[in-house]
């Protein structure tokens, strides 16, 4: 399946959200949910590559533990999760960029992002 087609399904699910109005909140939920994909998969490489690897961020944070298992949460929970625990946390995550560089960008990604959607979809989180 082409990208083009992943992120015309995945703005086709969003199209369903009352929350998510137009195509640029669409854009910025796709960006953040992307990125946290994305970052979860380079820190899996850094963890089976470097022995004395640390996470940059808290380890229930990264996509595995929240977001690709399809028997977790979802619905409410994975609302609530999501806009009182991963944002505000990841927002004001202590990562200064000399000693935590990979901390820093997840805490800069965040400071201005946030979680338009109202319902969760199946579809939107599974790999």
């Amino acid at each position: 399946m082409s990208i083009s087609s992943v992120i015309k399904s995945i703005q086709d699910i969003m199209r369903k959200d009352a929350g998510v109005d137009g195509d640029a909140q669409r854009l910025g939920q796709m960006s953040w949910l992307l990125f946290l994909k994305v970052f979860d998969a380079q820190e899996e490489e850094l963890e089976f590559e470097l022995d004395d690897y640390r996470l940059p961020i808290p380890e229930q944070y990264l996509w595995r533990n929240w977001a690709a298992d399809n028997q977790g949460m979802t619905g409410d929970e994975l609302l609530e999760f999501i806009n009182t625990d991963l944002f505000p946390r990841l927002k004001n995550l202590t990562a200064p960029i000399h000693t935590n560089p990979r901390g820093f960008v997840v805490k800069e990604a965040f400071s201005d992002a946030f979680n338009y959607m109202k319902k969760r979809h199946p579809a939107a989180t599974g790999d």
